[in-house]
């Protein structure tokens, strides 16, 4: 009786008390940041390493109370606990964590890896309490995503926005001085870098492998993870992990996103899209680490110092085909000579793969490959796949196959000396990249001018919607070649399989054309002017990748002036959120007219 009317007493004042601890707890998360930031971002004395160490345990600290106030001040305690199993996860860890450590005067995590002699074991478990700190922060800003969903702007703009903090967030990681082997580099070059990699692009100014630091390749890679998921969705994925839910609003950016039919199979793909694509990046380092061909280094020099900068070089390129983002850790990428990386084929082979199923759409993939989709197709032999995954995978196989046939004919006389099988490989992994991905086995400034065309149409028609890549996307192509047909017919409707095509995305698919048309001959007519001197055949095929997010050069990049730089940024930029989203997000209420006016007619052709 009493406990009641004490937790009456303190309900009372739960509204305030919560609002205060949320800013708390945001305060928390900043200062956490900013020590994170300090920490890994900039070289220290043993002295301040000595002096940053006990400010983990004063955050940690704070992070607990803040979860242990809430808690106390919630409602229902039991429903804030499921609510938040995320964090009630975390916290209990943390929790049994102290404890243990008031218990036996030593983290128990720091004792058995002092216990299993793993060196240097103090490092490795600063590294683990910067890791856990991060999921902290992100669960905190899953919470404020939820919050700010609620503002009533565009999603197309907050979609926009995401991208554009994550570029801006990236660029001031990276002109941190441990970032870079020198210690610095240039803000443009910086910004360059974290739009190439927030907008899985793969196009550099400067040479990842060795400009950049393992800390810095590790904040490309965090940055082309973030960029191919969406920054969206992935905080909105925490969000309903966490069991908080999701908004209408949140949910529409995902349904714009992904191409999605209806707000809840939106939210239904939501959490099938982040596991598909941890599972099949795990998969691909696996592949990846067992593809590397150890019999070219038995002469030579490895480019793994140990096991598990192997294990880096692996999970890195998984994650940045599947992600369709073509960053690599070699100088001249697969094509690198000095590691004899252009002669592995079996790896070019297994990349091609990730890369295809990156290219894919996630909503393709689940319907293939889900497990209960296989068994209701076994079960029942006449079930067949969705038209939206018929479209996006004859596409797909359309280009792949077209492509490699081009690649394998055109540039005959750079894969004859090849045998049958490398020449096969060669050629689907150009035809493969070329599509998105923007890795590369053969050296592009060298390419005849018929490939250079079926290149950029590769490029600027991309992948399938719904996917990591770029490009106008399959679909859209697929709509304006079948509109294309049907009025040479004379035909009123698109009908596939006895179902019709809405005139809205008719309408849609050749407004995307013509405003990526439009945009890409203004971009190059302006790399004209700040290139005067570099042939327009590569100035094409540079801003058609920027646009595309396809990552590939004529070796052209790291020369481009100024002007040229900010003119690939901001179609890396245009490329990656989407054009029709940047046309709707800045445009104004649209007005309806229900007035009718009489037919005209004008003379087409």
């Amino acid at each position: 009786m009493a406990w009641s009317r004490l937790d009456s007493f303190f309900f009372q004042y739960s509204e305030q008390v919560n609002r205060l601890l949320q800013w708390f707890s945001y305060v928390t998360s900043l200062l956490t940041l900013v020590l994170l930031v300090y920490r890994y971002g900039f070289i220290h004395t043993q002295a301040e390493y000595e002096q940053i160490q006990p400010m983990y345990k004063l955050l940690l600290t704070m992070f607990l109370l803040v979860f242990l106030m809430r808690w106390f001040f919630s409602i229902n305690r039991q429903d804030f606990l499921r609510q938040s199993r995320l964090e009630a996860m975390l916290y209990g860890t943390l929790m049994v964590h102290i404890l243990v450590e008031q218990l036996i005067g030593l983290p128990p995590l720091l004792y058995y890896l002092l216990l299993f002699s793993l060196e240097p074991a103090h490092l490795i478990y600063e590294h683990l309490t910067g890791i856990f700190m991060v999921m902290l922060i992100v669960v905190d800003l899953a919470r404020v995503s939820v919050i700010l969903a609620e503002i009533q702007v565009k999603p197309g703009v907050i979609f926009m926005a995401s991208f554009a903090l994550l570029i801006l967030a990236g660029t001031g990681l990276l002109m941190l001085p441990a970032m870079t082997v020198e210690g610095h580099i240039s803000f443009l070059d910086a910004l360059f870098t974290a739009a190439s990699a927030s907008c899985v692009t793969g196009l550099i100014v400067v040479d990842t492998a060795t400009f950049f630091t393992l800390k810095g390749k590790v904040v490309i890679m965090l940055l082309f993870q973030l960029g191919g998921l969406g920054v969206v969705l992935f905080a909105t994925f925490f969000a309903t992990f966490m069991g908080g839910g999701v908004g209408i609003k949140q949910q529409s950016m995902i349904q714009n996103h992904l191409s999605a039919e209806t707000l809840t199979e939106a939210k239904a793909a939501l959490r099938k899209i982040v596991w598909i694509t941890l599972i099949i990046e795990l998969l691909g380092t696996i592949a990846i680490y067992y593809a590397w061909d150890d019999e070219r280094w038995i002469n030579a020099e490895s480019p793994f110092a140990n096991n598990s900068e192997r294990i880096f070089y692996s999970a890195f390129h998984a994650i940045s085909a599947f992600c369709n983002a073509g960053f690599s850790l070699f100088t001249d990428g697969y094509y690198n000579h000095h590691y004899h990386i252009y002669e592995m084929y079996g790896l070019h082979f297994v990349t091609t793969i990730i890369i295809v199923f990156g290219g894919m759409g996630f909503n393709v993939i689940e319907d293939i490959f889900s497990p209960a989709n296989i068994r209701e197709r076994l079960t029942k032999p006449w079930k067949k796949l969705q038209l939206s995954t018929k479209i996006p995978l004859i596409g797909t196989l359309i280009l792949l196959i077209g492509g490699t046939i081009a690649f394998m004919i055109l540039e005959y006389e750079q894969l004859r000396v090849l045998n049958i099988g490398q020449a096969f490989i060669t050629a689907l992994f150009q035809s493969a990249v070329t599509r998105t991905a923007g890795f590369n086995s053969i050296d592009f400034g060298s390419l005849q001018n018929p490939t250079i065309i079926v290149c950029i149409f590769l490029m600027f028609v991309g992948t399938a919607p719904g996917s990591t890549g770029g490009g106008i996307k399959i679909n859209t192509f697929a709509v304006v070649v079948l509109s294309a047909i049907r009025n040479i017919r004379g035909e009123k409707k698109i009908v596939i399989e006895q179902r019709y095509i809405p005139n809205e995305l008719v309408n849609r698919a050749f407004t995307l054309l013509l405003f990526a048309f439009t945009y890409n001959s203004l971009a190059v007519l302006l790399l004209t002017v700040t290139e005067p001197d570099k042939p327009i055949h590569a100035l094409v095929f540079e801003q058609i990748s920027a646009f595309a997010t396809v990552g590939l050069s004529m070796n052209l990049t790291s020369s481009l002036s100024v002007g040229g730089k900010i003119i690939i940024i901001i179609s890396m930029f245009i490329g990656r959120v989407g054009p029709l989203t940047l046309a709707i997000a800045l445009s104004g209420t649209p007005r309806t007219n229900l007035l009718k006016y009489p037919r005209t007619y004008l003379m087409i052709g």
